[in-house]
């Protein structure tokens, strides 16, 4: 099963303001401490249909945000995107079109690709999210590891990032089931279902399914 894991094997970007950072990335760990100076050079540019609704926060038309949600700038928030009751946004997060941020939710510089659910009790720190990738409730992205030292992806080769957080790379239309654990520097590929209730380490194929750490099957 190969381990994918360059930006354009885990991802197809479409969304007319992401393009541009997911084309000059060969992996996409990379794009993480670019975050912040890509929002702020987009709310530089003008964007159809979107606006501010706080100093940093620039929101598409046709995104829901209940009052009890909190925004930390910068942020920008695509169409159609639901913030529900009690979610976190810490900063430095982007989202495509028609995301769930969910309740009591917890996002930090992150990016989510269009149709992205994370929708109950989820942690996303450090980590990017493809297109449809979903998230079961209770699922979190661990960003750091218990010794400090910075991330090592451990696929078919190690990759040394030279970060110290990373949480997880999620594939389009990957799968995590509820309660799993994604370890710092996890990726899994385009398609692939996660079983609850696992700790995930290292890098997983695409079109699989996760039952445990040592039981990956192909989808068929």
């Amino acid at each position: 099963m190969n381990k994918k894991v360059r930006t354009r094997e885990l991802f197809s970007c479409e969304t007319p303001y992401l393009k541009g950072i997911f084309e000059e990335n060969e992996y996409p760990w990379q794009i993480l401490p670019k975050i912040k100076e890509y929002i702020m050079q987009l709310q530089k540019n003008k964007m159809d249909g979107y606006g501010y609704i706080s100093e940093g926060v620039f929101v598409c038309e046709g995104v829901t945000i209940h009052e009890s949600a909190t925004i930390i700038p910068p942020a920008i928030i695509g169409k159609g995107t639901e913030i529900r009751p009690g979610a976190f946004l810490r900063g430095n997060v982007i989202t495509g079109e028609g995301c769930v941020i969910g309740n009591s939710s917890e996002l930090k510089n992150c990016i989510l690709l269009d149709g992205v659910q994370v929708p109950h009790y989820n942690y996303v720190g450090d980590s990017i999210l493809g297109n449809k990738s979903h998230m079961g409730a209770g699922s979190i992205c661990s960003n750091l590891k218990s010794d400090g030292k910075n991330v090592v992806i451990h696929g078919e080769v190690e990759y040394e990032t030279g970060l110290r957080k990373i949480g997880a790379i999620l594939g389009d239309g990957a799968d995590i089931g509820c309660g799993c654990v994604l370890n710092p520097g996890t990726v899994v590929g385009k398609n692939t279902s996660v079983y609850p209730l696992i700790s995930l380490r290292g890098v997983y194929p695409s079109d699989s399914i996760v039952k445990d750490r040592l039981n990956i099957v192909k989808k068929h």
